[in-house]
């Protein structure tokens, strides 16, 4: 609550609805909306991540980017030490550089941000080090026909309660409590939200070939709220790759944008959904997605600003 007291003196489009915080971000005239998505990138350049930042910058520009998403694993391998940590400037500012990247950044924990201190990334006060910076544990970007929830997806996975000495669970636990107070936060903000594209946000995949492949505990738990509420979009991190599946048994598009840096896991499990990838590439990237009120456009761009696979989902 303190954050939240502290923020609001930062940001005046701040405000708390239904348990998740809100902020509101301006469109242009034309009401389209469009955003890029990067994750697991925060390497202090390293693994390609100044590349990528290069091609960001360069797609930012061609689209005019309204603000950029970040899927998590911020800053590697251990989160930030506080505030002050200097890999806040080395892996994000005197990284994404890029004029078009001059924007607002909405970003959310993984796992490896979960390993330091996960306070220091949600303190507004980084905001005075770099303006763009905004993370939540779980929150809602409301942008004129596009409503984004973010959701902290770390504490449903089971494995990470096996390892508690690794990670840090302040501000989480009791984690049962933490878990029922999300998905019912989450799902009354669905059903209210009268926007015309409803897009979810967390780190940890639903659906994956990938190394990790499907997050069970999100299967089971947070799934059947996006097809309650007919989320058309999911978009996630933690697979070090670029990724779409669909046709699942909901109509869901399952976006994976993890490439930010170190990727080329070379372990994949495509039998999983063999009918059903529409798209995988084992390597870096990000992807853009464009919104009008009748369609959205999305495309994966590789290291090099290579369309690597596009489609369009009509409304």
């Amino acid at each position: 609550m303190l954050h939240l007291l502290i923020a609001c003196l930062f940001l005046s489009n701040v405000h708390v609805m239904a348990g998740l915080i809100q902020i509101r971000q301006s469109t242009k005239v034309n009401s389209q909306v469009r955003f890029l998505a990067v994750g697991d990138w925060g390497r202090k350049g390293c693994f390609n991540q100044s590349a990528i930042a290069r091609r960001m910058g360069e797609v930012g520009a061609k689209l005019g980017v309204d603000f950029v998403v970040s899927t998590g694993d911020n800053f590697y391998k251990d989160g930030l030490t506080g505030v002050n940590d200097p890999a806040f400037t080395e892996s994000f500012t005197k990284i994404y550089t890029a004029r078009s990247l001059q924007r607002p950044w909405y970003a959310i924990l993984g796992n490896h941000d979960y390993h330091g201190n996960t306070e220091a990334q949600l303190n507004p006060l980084l905001r005075k080090r770099d303006r763009r910076w905004n993370c939540h544990r779980s929150y809602v970007v409301r942008s004129g026909i596009v409503h984004i929830f973010f959701i902290d997806t770390n504490p449903f996975v089971n494995k990470y309660f096996a390892k508690a000495k690794i990670f840090n669970w302040k501000g989480v636990l009791p984690r049962d409590r933490y878990i029922s107070s999300l998905l019912r936060d989450l799902r009354t903000n669905l059903k209210v939200s009268n926007a015309t594209w409803k897009i979810v946000v967390g780190h940890h995949p639903i659906r994956s070939v990938g190394k990790r492949g499907d997050t069970q505990e999100l299967v089971q738990q947070l799934l059947p709220i996006l097809q309650a509420n007919k989320v058309p979009i999911y978009i996630n991190g933690h697979d070090h790759c670029l990724e779409h599946i669909n046709n699942t048994g909901s109509p869901i598009e399952f976006l994976t944008s993890g490439g930010g840096s170190r990727a080329w896991g070379n372990i994949t499990h495509r039998e999983r959904y063999r009918n059903n990838l529409r798209f995988y590439y084992d390597g870096q990237g990000f992807i853009s997605v464009q919104l009008t009120r009748s369609q959205a456009n999305v495309t994966f761009y590789d290291v090099f600003g290579k369309n690597l696979h596009s489609f369009k989902l009509k409304k």
